[in-house]
């Protein structure tokens, strides 16, 4: 491994994440936290996991329950985040879809190397693109792939071992895709909107791209985050946690709240696409992953985007004298976040309206 710059371009790491914690070895310093005001680890005390400050939507009745619906909307305007149930998908093909993500990330290193991503690429196996030599490492590894539109996938970077991993993840990515269209809608009723207001702004072909989150034992958990504080790039991010091991923490009233594990729900987020098409009701909540010493965790994250050269920006009907226009239109968001997240700055301030 030494001498290849697959995981770290130009930092000169020689040993994975993985290799590293199971050869016991101490972070080195490239991945200690030490800028606090994103909320690094001790600009804040962690709070417990209270389960009502992650509301638990029933998605099977948001069409029909204006209870529910409301539900759906407090949950979006206070923290932008919830556990949905009632997604339709099985308990049965839910533990399929942690399956192969467990057996692809289990396999030897010569085996999921065959999936690399290239120097400057984002898809495949491996660590982040580094861009800034200041940049903090996260202690993680992951898959990252497209998946839709579908003649975008780069089937090369989809591991073939295990040999239903091709199959279980289109099966999830055609079932999250209907049921994202459903929360679109839900939304748009939620503040009385046309049903496409939100949907048509993401354009015919939505870019849908899933990551596969590996994260180790690590020996320093109070100074090595799993992923540092962000928001999300997308409209609206589907997360499904591990079954156990808790990580995932959401910024909610200043404070660091642990997202509890409901083993066969979804986490559902709201990203900064959505913050800005909803003219900043709906909210796209920062958050990080944390590191556990003795237990590893992994996750499943589907982000949903809008087309790139689909100019996106706040609903107009939303915009008036009370609540003037918070954000310009903005096209291809993904890469400017990208830009802006490397750099240390927040996209969203970035692209703020200025009469």
């Amino acid at each position: 491994m030494a001498g290849k710059s697959l995981f770290f371009d130009g930092v000169p790491l020689s040993k994975s994440v993985q290799e590293m914690s199971v050869n016991g070895d101490e972070p080195p310093p490239e991945f200690h936290v030490k800028d606090t005001s994103l909320g690094g680890t001790d600009s804040s005390p962690l709070s417990s996991s209270l389960s009502d400050s992650v509301p638990v939507v029933d998605l099977s009745l948001l069409l029909s329950s204006k209870h529910e619906l409301e539900k759906l909307r407090s949950a979006l305007e206070s923290g932008g985040c919830f556990q949905a149930i009632g997604h339709g998908m099985s308990s049965s093909f839910i533990d399929q879809v942690r399956g192969v993500a467990k057996q692809f990330f289990g396999l030897p290193q010569e085996e999921k190397m065959k999936y690399s991503r290239t120097a400057n690429g984002v898809e495949g196996y491996g660590h982040d693109l580094v861009v800034s030599d200041k940049q903090v490492l996260d202690w993680n590894t992951r898959l990252f792939l497209r998946v839709f539109p579908e003649n975008q996938r780069k089937l090369n970077l989809w591991p073939e071992n295990p040999d239903s991993f091709r199959e279980v993840l289109h099966e999830y990515s055609t079932k999250l895709k209907h049921m994202m269209d459903l929360l679109f809608k839900a939304m748009a009723k939620s503040l009385d909107l046309e049903e496409n207001s939100f949907s048509g702004q993401f354009g015919d072909n939505p870019v849908m791209q899933v990551r596969f989150n590996f994260y180790p034992p690590c020996s320093k958990p109070d100074k090595v985050l799993g992923v540092k504080p962000h928001s999300d790039r997308s409209g609206v991010t589907v997360l499904l946690q591990d079954e156990e091991v808790k990580g995932l923490q959401v910024v909610k009233d200043g404070r660091w709240i642990t997202v509890p594990v409901i083993p066969h729900a979804l986490v559902v987020n709201l990203g900064d696409q959505m913050q800005i098409m909803s003219n900043g009701i709906f909210k796209s909540p920062v958050h990080r992953v944390v590191t556990n010493t003795d237990k590893l965790r992994i996750s499943v994250a589907m982000f949903n985007e809008a087309e790139p050269e689909k100019e996106i920006g706040p609903v107009e009907s939303l915009i008036d004298d009370n609540r003037p226009r918070l954000y310009r239109n903005v096209k291809n968001y993904a890469s400017f976040n990208y830009e802006c997240f490397q750099k240390g700055k927040v996209a969203l301030e970035e692209v703020k309206f200025h009469a």
